[in-house]
């Protein structure tokens, strides 16, 4: 009975030795993450309240976690325009972005490759809902500069006739 015991302990370290060698029971490194989602937990910083000035007039934004932490619901009220939400989410190895805006179509937008380095992650136009057509008016890209804990840039691509017709440019500066 000893001999058997002996047997399967061995065989249990030899299989442990291979699970570490093969790198099956490593601790998760954020090596082994994917881009989408550095860049995701980048933009789950934002969670709070925010305020910029711009030539449309005063703009608050909040950030909230929801459905259990797997999306980022932007909230965007500016003066006199009513709000506009934006959702951020995983989409398997994808970061997409989803706008609701008051144009009442339903942008959606996918992040390129984030380079943590620089802070700034970029989307581009992917489809819409509620789009006319083709040359209807949509915002069609977003540049985040995330400055620092307290400070961040949106800058938001409006396109029209197939062309890029405005930016709305938000320096944002966190409240809470």
């Amino acid at each position: 009975m000893n001999r058997n015991r002996s047997k399967i302990a061995l065989r249990f370290v030899l299989a442990v030795s291979c699970l570490v060698s093969t790198g099956y029971a490593a601790a998760p490194d954020t090596k082994d993450q994917s881009n989408a989602a550095v860049a995701f937990d980048k933009l789950k910083s934002l969670v709070g309240q925010w305020e910029a000035t711009t030539d449309k007039g005063k703009i608050t934004t909040t950030y909230e976690l929801v459905g259990g932490g797997s999306a980022l619901l932007e909230r965007v009220n500016i003066a006199g325009q009513g709000e506009m939400p934006t959702v951020y989410y995983l989409d398997g190895n994808r970061l997409v972005l989803t706008h609701y805006c008051t144009a009442g179509n339903q942008p959606t937008l996918q992040a390129e490759r984030f380079d943590p380095a620089s802070n700034e992650l970029r989307f581009r136009f992917v489809s819409a809902t509620n789009l006319a057509n083709a040359n209807a008016g949509h915002m069609h890209d977003a540049v985040f500069k995330l400055v620092g804990p307290d400070q961040f840039t949106a800058d938001w691509t409006w396109q029209e006739n197939g062309k890029e017709a405005f930016h709305v440019v938000v320096q944002n500066h966190r409240v809470r």
